[in-house]
């Protein structure tokens, strides 16, 4: 058998308009979900994360020290994790800190807790 194929004699409708329906319910957080999965796929993002989850706050200066990489690449994962709403900013002076939006910090705080990382992420 094929794995497009399903052989089945009975198609239980009421029970696949109830999954249809409980995914549409749930659309915009599993939207959400995956635009934060997504972003956190790649390394330097998924580090990035994770010291903004436990530090709240960083400059690009400092992300850029830290994960020894230069200001401008540093700059570019920022702008994806924004635009992704996953960050957001705050400029103080002319130095702009980047810390984990609100609504998807406890998303964030869960993924990281869920990896071996757990005892280094500071409860919320």
């Amino acid at each position: 058998m094929t794995a497009s194929s399903c052989i089945r004699v009975f198609a239980d409708t009421a029970h696949i308009e109830q999954c249809q329906q409980r995914l549409s319910a749930v659309a915009p957080e599993l939207a959400a979900l995956a635009t934060v999965l997504s972003l956190a796929g790649n390394e330097v993002r998924l580090k990035m994360l994770f010291l903004l989850a436990q530090e709240q706050q960083l400059c690009v200066c400092d992300l850029a020290d830290v994960l020894q990489m230069n200001v401008s690449a540093i700059s570019q994962h920022l702008r994806k994790l924004k635009d992704g709403g996953v960050i957001q900013a705050r400029k103080v002076g002319q130095t702009v800190f980047y810390s984990l939006t609100p609504a998807q910090l406890p998303l964030v705080q869960s993924l990281l807790a869920a990896s071996s990382l757990a005892e280094t992420i500071p409860a919320p």
